[in-house]
């Protein structure tokens, strides 16, 4: 039996891999793409979900739009990390595709009202929109089966300030109000967290790009490299491919400019590997809150892991995996789908 999914992103080079991983997974079943704004604006991500399901000649999927603010301040774009549309350097065309006539709150109230105990959410951006289902929705952590996100630092520095993750910097007041929430979950459902402790463990290297495209029988296959020419773009046959190195290099790129390796963090297709198999990742569960009032810290998520606030777990933390194993389901069924949906000739 497939696993309906819906998907809350803020598409995103790593949020377009976590979208392509669950097409590619034949297990998965999206139901609904939520637009949330973030790694760039909401129209912009809803454009972009749009078009890749274009690209992956996927079946019609709801892609529904998102408010274009967090709750309480003003949107903080990262066009830096992930390119001019958010895909690195990669280029879609205008999809044919239509948005839905309902918000992504909507989507999520709808769809969790309507098979009920059987939803699993996925939220790899912001959690606006899930903040603002909650709003409509009190019911939302006993109606969903589970709730996967990607967000948050607890026992290592942020991304974006000293102790901020990205995706919670962008909207802290959703992210406390959904934690908050989800203190009601059963314990069996509790929301599955996967922060920056684990996430910067999952490491994307060159090496990686040409084991993708060999599996897909692309051609020719590109070894990329921090010599190569800046913005280069892909000559890959095979379209699935071709996208993923043209995104791809753009985040390599970022990450050395930042004092980092010629690598790139896939935070997001790992949370989406989770939400399929959770036994890919060791948990641990605490009481997470974020920080709303901190001069320097506000943001910041907090995991009392011993019990001192006197208050039941609401998370399970990610804490331990296997990188390699989830490169070889990346690669396997990444590739494999990007065969499949473009033959070599």
């Amino acid at each position: 039996m497939r696993q309906k999914i819906i998907t809350d992103v803020d598409t995103g080079i790593d949020d377009a891999l976590a979208l392509l991983y669950l097409l590619a997974s034949p297990e998965a079943e999206i139901v609904g793409i939520a637009s949330t704004a973030g790694n760039v604006p909401a129209p912009q991500v809803a454009a972009n979900n749009l078009a890749l399901l274009d690209l992956c000649r996927a079946p019609d999927i709801e892609v529904a739009l998102g408010v274009e603010s967090p709750l309480a301040i003003p949107l903080r774009t990262t066009e830096d990390t992930h390119g001019p549309q958010g895909i690195g350097y990669a280029e879609f065309p205008p999809s044919a595709r239509t948005l839905s006539d309902r918000s992504a709150a909507r989507l999520w109230v709808d769809l969790a009202r309507a098979h009920p105990g059987e939803i699993i959410g996925l939220c790899t951006g912001p959690l606006t929109n899930l903040a603002l289902a909650l709003r409509l929705e009190p019911q939302l952590p006993q109606l969903l089966r589970r709730l996967v996100v990607m967000g948050g630092a607890f026992q290592r520095p942020g991304n974006t300030t000293p102790t901020n993750e990205w995706n919670v910097h962008v909207d802290p007041e959703a992210w406390k109000e959904v934690f908050d929430a989800f203190a009601a979950a059963p314990a069996d459902r509790r929301p599955l967290v996967c922060g920056l402790d684990i996430t910067e463990t999952i490491e994307m290297y060159p090496e990686h790009v040409v084991r993708l495209a060999e599996r897909a029988e692309s051609v020719p296959v590109e070894h990329l490299s921090e010599s190569d020419t800046r913005g280069v773009r892909s000559q890959a046959g095979n379209p699935v491919v071709r996208f993923v190195t043209d995104a791809v290099r753009f985040y390599f790129e970022f990450h050395r400019d930042h004092g980092q390796p010629y690598l790139a963090h896939m935070h997001d297709p790992f949370a989406a590997a989770l939400a399929l198999d959770p036994t890919l990742a060791v948990t641990r569960p605490a009481t997470v809150d974020v920080e709303l009032g901190g001069t320097l810290t506000r943001g910041a998520t907090i995991a009392d892991w011993a019990g001192m606030w006197g208050r039941e777990p609401n998370a399970d933390i990610a804490i331990g995996t296997d990188p390699p194993a989830f490169f070889d389901r990346l690669v396997e069924r990444v590739g494999d789908f990007a065969r499949n949906a473009y033959p070599p000739a």
